[in-house]
């Protein structure tokens, strides 16, 4: 963040001249609806500008504060001076007498917060920027008519001074926001989870024959689509016609576009696994909350032209739900706390690892992030020797068939080393939080200090998004 930062004052000069033209564009756009209200209450035929420039002078940073909120975002409150030479001329037109009013010698100084939101890995580095003025800034400027300042009428001086900050303050001051979109949303965002599909593998008939001696070791593998995304049932040895009776969950992002996978393999303790046959199923297809079971004639492809799909390769029988998150949490939240006991449905669990601070290995500090949830791992990618590492891979979304109320989730850092030796890997520290307040909050967003650390911190955001079912009837 300091270096994004420190960037962006550097680059404050250029940004004011680079981005003039749009910033005059912004300046007209905000005070059309000003000048309407004025031009209707002292009855002006209209007022438009003639000429409008910033002039060649930037404005000066004062002093700068900035916050760490844990968020995606950035906080900044610099304080700004800016003494410009512009050249702005404004035409009024009234009872069909045309005049020109020319501003000159603007003076402005005042503290803005700016909120950069959200963060990026690429250029611009964020997608929107809030403005606000904390506190009622310091406008000076002179007013010619006809070759006369009429800012050196005194009355009129305090009139103009008093509409002006009255009109700012209406508009911008704290906590009145003004919003600047770089990019557009659709750029930026990437697809949250919508919902979980739960797959209840039954069992498979008729399956091929892979191995010479004897059957065929049958598991199914189950996806979305996504590389690294899928799910697989155990190995059954030995048989052409599999019973399983498990239950997986995968994650949706859009259902009206994904579409379920099932591979079915021949487990190999030595070769690669021999491919049985696969099919498909659109989400489209299933209506929210409502079992669907599903008998399916696996085949060898999915290109309908070939003619090796004609020959019959087993079925598989699954069933098959899609549950959506609740979206509206705050109705949820209110409608449980009305009901006795917790709810029972299940949902998504979202863990994300965003980085560490402090961290501090006695032969080598590689550190990637390990969580562990009810005995599985999920690891995040090794950065090599860096002491506040930050892991772009550090979300991990976990399918939960009720709400984990009794269970800890484990985050440990952990430092690999890049040479082969004994000492291939360490411990730099780990934390232990228990899910019933994730649950209930729905949302936790905190540093913590690292068990086993001198110094270590951990910035850890887990979410709770239950599903529609979580809802009582």
């Amino acid at each position: 963040m300091l270096i994004l930062l420190f960037f962006l004052m550097l680059q404050l000069p250029l940004i004011f001249f680079t981005e003039l033209q749009a910033i005059c564009k912004t300046i007209k756009e905000i005070t059309q609806p000003m000048i309407e209200e004025y031009s209707a209450k002292f009855k002006f035929d209209s007022i438009e500008f003639e000429r409008l420039t910033l002039g060649a002078f930037p404005p000066t940073l004062q002093g700068i504060k900035a916050f760490d909120t844990h968020e995606s975002e950035m906080i900044i409150e610099p304080a700004l001076k800016w003494a410009g030479n512009p050249d702005i001329l404004i035409a009024v037109k009234v009872f069909g007498i045309r005049a020109t009013i020319q501003l000159v010698d603007l003076q402005f100084s005042g503290i803005i917060r700016l909120t950069f939101k959200p963060l990026l890995s690429s250029f611009p580095c964020f997608s929107k920027i809030a403005i606000s003025i904390m506190e009622k800034p310091h406008i000076d400027f002179g007013l010619k008519l006809l070759g006369g300042d009429l800012m050196a009428i005194p009355i009129l001086y305090g009139y103009v001074q008093d509409m002006i900050k009255k009109e700012i303050g209406k508009l911008y001051l704290w906590p009145k926001i003004f919003h600047l979109v770089l990019l557009d949303e659709s750029e930026v965002s990437m697809k949250k989870p919508v919902g979980l599909i739960e797959v209840k593998v039954l069992y498979a008939r008729n399956l091929r024959k892979a191995d010479i001696i004897g059957k065929s070791d049958p598991y199914i593998k189950i996806s979305l689509g996504e590389k690294g995304f899928s799910k697989k049932t155990q190995v059954k040895k030995n048989t052409l016609n599999p019973d399983w009776n498990e239950t997986h969950t995968l994650v949706v992002q859009d259902p009206s576009i994904q579409v379920l996978e099932f591979h079915a393999y021949d487990w190999d303790k030595i070769s690669s696994h021999d491919k049985l046959g696969m099919e498909t199923f659109p989400l489209a297809s299933l209506e929210p909350e409502v079992p669907k079971c599903l008998t399916l004639n696996l085949r060898k492809n999915m290109d309908d032209n070939d003619s090796v799909n004609q020959k019959l390769r087993g079925q598989l029988v699954v069933e098959v739900t899609y549950k959506p998150f609740k979206q509206d949490l705050a109705v949820q939240k209110e409608t449980e706390a009305m009901t006795s006991g917790p709810p029972q449905a299940g949902g998504l669990l979202v863990i994300t690892v965003h980085g560490a601070h402090g961290l501090e290995g006695k032969r080598h500090t590689n550190p990637y992030a390990k969580v562990v949830y009810q005995g599985e791992e999920y690891k995040t990618k090794p950065l090599k020797r860096n002491r506040n590492p930050r892991w772009p891979d550090g979300e991990f979304e976990i399918g939960c068939d009720k709400p984990p109320l009794n269970e800890m989730v484990r985050i440990e850092i952990m430092s690999k080393s890049s040479r082969f030796g004994i000492h291939l890997k360490e411990s730099l520290g780990y934390k232990d939080i228990t899910l019933a307040d994730v649950v209930e909050n729905r949302r936790i967003n905190e540093e913590f200090r690292l068990n086993g650390s001198n110094n270590g911190t951990v910035h850890i955001e887990l979410q709770w998004l239950p599903t529609a079912s979580a809802m009582p009837q």
